[in-house]
């Protein structure tokens, strides 16, 4: 019997010294940014960019990698030490009473830290909501050019295993689905990183 994951649980492909995380975009930032290693323009530095570790969220928000402005999924390649540093440094998106003293206290959390944090139902290959939580993050200000400057290692487009999944799903074929999708594994934090996010 397979157990459930806790409610809140950072999952992600990673080894030793990386991690794997997803965006999704048009196919000129795309292009631009497996041609350089990283992005570059036309993407812009100056607005908050979301990074999942979920592949099958990334496939939710992406539409399979079909909808407008999210036709192309990369497979970003950064340093742990770069994921950890933004899950320290981050706040969450709204105010939860039990993570933080009063509103006051997010409030001054929230205009100083440069990362948001988001936990959105994880979904199935069918795109339902699942009980537990997929972790999102934000990255604004300053930690966006540490994101592009320095945590970047690989970029791959990954656009064609989101459309080959998607048939397979589509055909109903969702065993065969299940195995070409990326595994994703409990990822460790420490203890002080886990409360900043509020993870279980």
């Amino acid at each position: 019997m397979s157990v459930a994951p806790p409610m809140r649980q950072v999952r992600a492909d990673y080894d030793a010294a990386t991690v794997v995380v997803y965006q999704a975009y048009s196919a000129e930032i795309a292009e631009a940014a497996v041609a350089a290693g990283t992005f570059v323009n036309p993407f812009i530095r100056d607005r908050m960019t979301w990074i999942k570790p979920s592949f099958l969220w990334m496939m939710y928000r992406s539409g399979w990698a079909s909808k407008p402005g999210q036709e192309r999924v990369l497979a970003v390649t950064i340093t742990r030490s770069g994921f950890e540093w933004a899950l320290w440094q981050s706040c969450l998106s709204h105010y939860v009473p039990e993570m933080y003293s009063d509103r006051q206290a997010w409030l001054d959390r929230l205009r100083v830290s440069p990362v948001r944090i988001q936990w959105d139902p994880e979904r199935d290959l069918l795109h339902r909501p699942m009980a537990h939580r997929s972790l999102q993050v934000g990255l604004g200000g300053p930690a966006v050019g540490l994101y592009v400057d320095r945590w970047i290692t690989g970029i791959r487009d990954v656009t064609e295993q989101a459309h080959r999944i998607g048939r397979l799903v589509s055909d109903g074929k969702l065993d065969a689905a299940a195995r070409a999708v990326p595994v994703e594994r409990p990822y460790p934090l420490t203890a002080q990183v886990a409360e900043v996010i509020g993870a279980d």
